[in-house]
């Protein structure tokens, strides 16, 4: 009896279940490693999409390049080949994942030798600095990803797996690097990329093994040693420098709590209002500046301060900045450089709208005239779409009302509204959602 429970509740997580032809899923991963046609069109155009958005500090549209990316698949193509020892399916992946990795190096890195805006926004610095939490990503986002796959439904988590593991942005960040000259930024995001690229390899592995897939040759021990011998040690060069990284943000993140510790219990809390902060981890010692609305400081205060500040925290030097002159300067600086961000941020949005506007037609006029010819419709919104892998455009006219109109009516419709507006491959739809 314990033992049929037992089955029962891991029958729960059988993988086994609702899982596709494994030939079938080989044959749609084969299909996939490939760049040629379309499949480098459409990563080109992802980069530089990805680009601008990084460029520009938006998200949003960083996520809409993750989307259509087509970097997985060579890599869950290498990742299977290892689990089934398809050696020519391995050279082919990552033969082309070298292929997209350098048209991704050279798309962004000529983006961003063109734009005039050669700022490190926050979404380029976020994508320098790895640590083992992306190892983490990487590893899980790979794992959602290959049993999506080998699924009869595929289901949703694909794009969430490209989201999450962010393959795009951190090559065109290497891009940004090779531009601007600042080799931190290049090597950062490349190590991004390959913990990226390695970790999902190496869960599509692991859930090959688990399913059992069908090796393609037979390999003795001695190969297998070798495979895993390889796989061993990429995992610790990919593990051990994000560690130390981990490490070096959990000290800074530290560090700036024991600086707001003792801003506030020694400056705020007494009434010292602060109008500048800015705090250097990296230099050596670290380093504090802050400077103070109406607070003077005398000599002797100040070395008191100091004396307080380093027994607080250690190796840190604490500058009070009293030349309103100079702070006046930077202050100033500063703001110049926010109002540039958020003016080109601006920029950005009426272009969005725009877009919006242009994709969106005015079907005010034509309502009156639709109710006195169709009088079961309430409401219609008409607006222009565009498809995504044949970048076809199409009109579709969505419209309401107490119910769907007959087919001879619908058909009358679509004609009436092809003349009205002159749009022959116009579509209409009816809107059942919010029917009022």
């Amino acid at each position: 009896m314990a033992n049929n429970r037992f089955e029962r509740i891991l029958g729960f997580f059988d993988l086994h279940q609702g899982e596709d032809d494994q030939r079938k899923v080989l044959e749609n991963v084969m299909s996939s490693v490939s760049f040629r046609g379309s499949n480098l069109w459409i990563l080109a155009c992802a980069i530089v999409i990805a680009s601008v958005g990084l460029n520009v500090n938006s998200p949003a549209v960083v996520i809409g390049a993750m989307l259509i990316s087509p970097l997985m698949g060579p890599i869950v193509g290498a990742g299977f080949s290892l689990g089934i020892f398809d050696f020519q399916l391995l050279r082919k992946s990552l033969k082309n994942l070298l292929i997209a990795t350098l048209v991704g190096l050279i798309v962004s890195t000529l983006y961003f030798l063109i734009t005039p805006f050669k700022d490190p926004q926050s979404e380029i610095i976020a994508r320098t600095a790895p640590n083992i939490y992306d190892v983490i990503i990487a590893f899980f986002g790979g794992l959602v990803g290959v049993i999506a796959i080998t699924r009869v439904e595929k289901g949703n988590p694909i794009p969430g797996v490209a989201i999450a593991t962010a393959l795009m942005p951190p090559l065109c960040t290497a891009g940004f690097g090779l531009a601007t000259g600042n080799l931190r930024f290049f090597f950062g995001a490349i190590y991004l990329y390959s913990i990226n690229c390695v970790f999902i390899c190496i869960a599509t592995f692991a859930i090959v093994k688990y399913l059992r897939y069908p090796v393609m040759q037979l390999v003795d021990s001695r190969r297998q040693r070798q495979i895993r011998h390889v796989m061993t040690v990429l995992i610790l060069i990919m593990i051990l420098p994000s560690l130390y990284f981990a490490y070096a943000l959990f000290e800074e993140k530290k560090f700036n709590e024991q600086v707001d510790h003792f801003v506030s219990r020694n400056f705020i809390e007494n009434g010292y209002t602060i109008i500048y902060r800015k705090t250097r981890f990296a230099s050596n010692p670290k380093n504090v500046e802050l400077a103070f609305l109406n607070k003077r400081f005398t000599a002797a205060e100040m070395d008191s301060l100091q004396d307080l500040f380093t027994k607080s925290i250690q190796n840190t030097r604490l500058v009070i900045r009293q030349d309103t002159a100079d702070l006046k300067k930077d202050i100033l600086n500063e703001l110049g450089a926010d109002r540039a961000r958020l003016a080109e941020k601006d920029k950005v949005i009426s272009g969005l709208r725009q877009q919006l506007a242009g994709n969106q037609l005015n079907s005010g006029p034509l309502l009156e005239e639709i109710k006195l010819l169709f009088p079961a419709i309430t409401d219609i919104a008409i607006s222009n779409h565009r498809y995504t892998a044949s970048n076809e455009a199409r009109t579709i006219a969505m419209y309401r009302g107490k119910k769907a109109l007959p087919d001879t009516e619908l058909k009358r419709l679509r004609g009436w509204l092809a003349r009205r507006l002159n749009i022959p491959n116009l579509e209409v739809m009816y809107d059942d959602v919010a029917t009022p």
